[in-house]
């Protein structure tokens, strides 16, 4: 059985279609949770003159940030440092502006995974038509995402049970059963795009 597993964490998204123990594709893309919150501060700093650290480009990814329209508009009061006045000022921002920051890295992901379905073999192909994709990682809890995916692949898709700790569980799972380990085939053609 095929099964597509995409893992959105801090550096990369890895996408992985995995069959009988082994990892038929895999494909690597430097777009995730840190270059999402790279893409807000510079959305801030663009739009408003306004410096943000790293922590509230995050904790404002966490609260606001989706791939597709929200049900419920939200909004957040934002501290930072005004680059023009050079003094600390607070700005209020919505659930679709920082949708829109995220637009480029979301597309990203949703392009690498639409290669990955393009380059499954057929026989794999109608596995995931019917299991759906998997998302794991912290990118996985981006609101969402899931539903952008869904629609733009036509595939289901759903986000793991654990998605901040499932990649380190399956990986000690792996370890602890020595047989299964080596019945893993491992492919060395990870493609890194940047």
């Amino acid at each position: 059985h095929g099964n597509m597993i995409v893992d959105v964490g801090g550096g990369t998204t890895d996408i992985a279609v995995i069959s009988l123990s082994g990892i038929v594709y895999s494909r690597a893309v430097r777009v995730a949770g840190n270059e999402m919150d790279e893409a807000i501060t510079q959305f801030i700093k663009r739009k408003y003159n306004l410096l943000i650290g790293e922590r509230t480009a995050e904790a404002i990814k966490i609260e606001l940030g989706s791939a597709f329209p929200l049900d419920e508009p939200l909004s957040m009061e934002v501290r930072g440092r005004n680059l023009i006045e050079g003094i600390p000022k607070t700005i209020t921002i919505t659930d679709d502006e920082i949708r829109e920051a995220l637009a480029d890295s979301v597309s990203t992901i949703v392009n690498a995974v639409r290669v990955a379905l393009e380059r499954t073999p057929p026989e794999l192909s109608a596995d995931i038509v019917e299991r759906g994709i998997v998302l794991t990682g912290g990118g996985a809890l981006l609101k969402n995402l899931d539903r952008r995916l869904s629609i733009e692949t036509g595939l289901p898709v759903s986000v793991a049970e654990d998605p901040l700790s499932s990649v380190v569980l399956g990986a000690g799972k792996m370890l602890s059963d020595f047989n299964l380990l080596k019945r893993v085939k491992w492919d060395n053609t990870i493609i890194n795009s940047s």
